[in-house]
């Protein structure tokens, strides 16, 4: 279950919770309403990718356990629709927890589910009856406790003439927020440095709207909302979100359009990169321990000092290659319980997203404002900050690429935590004047983007805009081309791919690629430490800002 309790009724102190045993102890005086280790584990079996335990259910005496023979049958929660208790819940549910409040239970949540089972084959499901189910902290409940409140829920369903429904208690967690705060940053010595960029706070993040989860793209930019409010909003293209061109104003929660991170690619290819890092981590294991086999056996035979110690850095390398296994398999569990659902990985909604169109001045206007979830971004928010740390570039490749003829301005220092914090923006003198030469003594603009699908690149970008025009639309504009880098020993990058649309792109001194026009005003975040943006007018008004350098598209050439 993604969704399990910080907001508790009871306490733990309370005379429901005496015991610090679970529930699922084998003391005489409660065998008879306790469940066994293997029915508690197995029992909900393909609900979650991390099931729930059962505590107790009061079904148990009518339809016993019983081991399932061949293969293990897996159960899917539904909804209820229809049923006699639909109707009678705004009445029943109130007294449900008042119940649960008066035995002091330390519950976490009360639902209304009907499971369904495999049958004996892929065709036919066995329906389950109605259940209520009422989660628990694990190890708070004993199972004769259970056995007395099942007991009185049933007497109350009998009440409102409802005799065939049951009730069942598992253990549970439940969360206000729908689903785990983004993660912080870590430097290169946590072995998860390399994978957990996907769920961190960084900008380049994958997101998809949460009916569309096949269709990605990435958030460009954080920005302020202004004046007095603390929202942070983010800013991404309109065709990411939608799949026509027409404007949309959100508002209220009915009419919400949620943002998740992730999508369904993204997700799978997050759990694939953790599993990649796993092996290859485990593929240097056999080498490191036939090496200290061989060099075990030259100390054992009088071999000198600096073998020894050749020794022992062996073997602290195979020490420290199997923390790293260890910590990567904590963190794939961690990221399959609380981020494998959909629902988990919502971090706003739509604010506002005009239709596509073209300015006065040729550009096209194809953005959209979301309202990020604050409690998803406080804890790891640092601003705006591109991380571009990439196995493909080591730290010489980037200071090779980077590298600018002496006497030009300021070269490219590589941030030490891979983070490059956005500094400025970009005038459009400086565009077509920059001031930059490269070794070749060429004039240059380096840029970096970091996208979903292409990852951190490097490429040049021009001094004069380019025409484009949709093929899909027709619709023509202007916008500012950014070339592949180069040939790098034979082999060429390209700088974006599709589903990289939403990726701010960066020069290399932290400016972003940005003409700010009409209505808007810049400002430093001081509260976030990073850079932003600060409506001067009302949200609703059109927002006259071009990201030339801001992918909405991709060609070939």
């Amino acid at each position: 279950m993604c969704c399990a309790h910080a907001d508790t009724v009871g306490s733990p102190r309370s005379s429901s919770l005496k015991s610090s045993q679970p529930s699922l102890s084998t003391s005489p005086t409660s065998d008879l309403y306790t469940v066994s280790i293997e029915e508690a584990i197995s029992y909900y079996w393909g609900v979650s990718p991390t099931p729930p335990k059962l505590v107790y259910r009061s079904s148990s005496t009518k339809r016993p356990y019983a081991r399932p023979k061949g293969w293990r049958k897996f159960k899917e929660a539904r909804g209820v629709f229809g049923h006699k208790l639909n109707a009678a819940w705004k009445d029943v549910g109130p007294q449900v927890r008042d119940l649960l409040n008066t035995h002091q239970m330390y519950w976490t949540s009360i639902d209304v589910v009907r499971f369904i089972a495999d049958g004996e084959n892929e065709y036919k499901k066995i329906h389950g009856p109605v259940v209520i189910w009422i989660g628990v902290f694990s190890g708070s409940l004993q199972g004769e406790d259970a056995f007395r409140a099942s007991n009185e829920i049933l007497d109350l369903l009998k009440g409102f003439d409802i005799v065939d429904v049951e009730v069942e208690f598992r253990e549970s967690i439940y969360r206000r927020s729908a689903g785990p705060a983004l993660l912080k940053s870590v430097y290169d010595s946590n072995p998860t440095v390399g994978v957990r960029r996907p769920l961190s706070h960084v900008l380049g993040l994958s997101i998809a709207t949460a009916d569309r989860p096949t269709a990605q793209g990435n958030m460009a930019l954080y920005f302020a909302e202004g004046g007095d409010s603390d929202k942070i909003l983010g800013l991404t293209c309109h065709h990411v979100l939608f799949e026509t061109d027409e404007e949309c104003v959100l508002e209220g929660d009915t009419s919400r359009r949620h943002v998740q991170l992730l999508g369904t690619d993204a997700f799978n290819d997050l759990l694939a990169s953790i599993k990649i890092c796993i092996g290859s981590h485990a593929s240097s294991l056999e080498d490191d321990e036939e090496q200290i086999q061989l060099l075990e056996a030259k100390v054992v035979a009088g071999a000198g000092e600096s073998v020894a110690k050749k020794l022992d850095k062996t073997r602290d390398g195979l020490d420290k290659t199997n923390r790293a296994i260890a910590d990567l398999e904590k963190f794939y569990e961690k990221v399959q319980e609380e981020w494998s659902e959909p629902g988990c990985r919502i971090i706003g909604h739509i604010r506002f997203s005009p239709a596509v169109t073209v300015d006065d001045g040729g550009f096209a206007e194809d953005w959209s404002a979301l309202e990020l979830d604050n409690s998803k971004f406080k804890d790891a928010f640092q601003g705006n900050v591109l991380d571009i740390r990439t196995d493909r570039l080591s730290l010489i490749n980037w200071v090779e690429k980077m590298q600018r003829r002496t006497g030009s301005q300021a070269g490219f220092d590589y941030p030490l935590d891979d983070n490059l914090p956005l500094r400025d923006t970009m005038t459009l003198e400086r565009m077509q004047s920059p001031g930059i030469v490269d070794r070749a003594g060429e004039t240059c603009i380096f840029v970096i983007k970091n996208g979903q699908a292409s990852g951190v690149t490097i490429g040049r970008a021009t001094g004069l805009f380019s025409f484009v025009r949709s093929g899909n639309t027709g619709l023509g504009s202007m916008a500012w081309a950014i070339y592949n880098y180069g040939c790098d020993n034979g082999h060429v990058d390209a700088f974006s791919k599709p589903g990289d649309s939403g990726s701010v792109i960066v020069g290399a001194l932290g400016v972003c690629l940005l003409v700010v026009r009409r209505l808007w005003r810049l400002r430093m975040l001081r509260r976030c430490g990073g850079f932003g943006l600060a409506l001067s007018n009302s949200f609703r008004m059109r927002i006259f800002v071009q990201l030339l350098a801001f992918i909405s598209g991709s060609y070939s050439y």
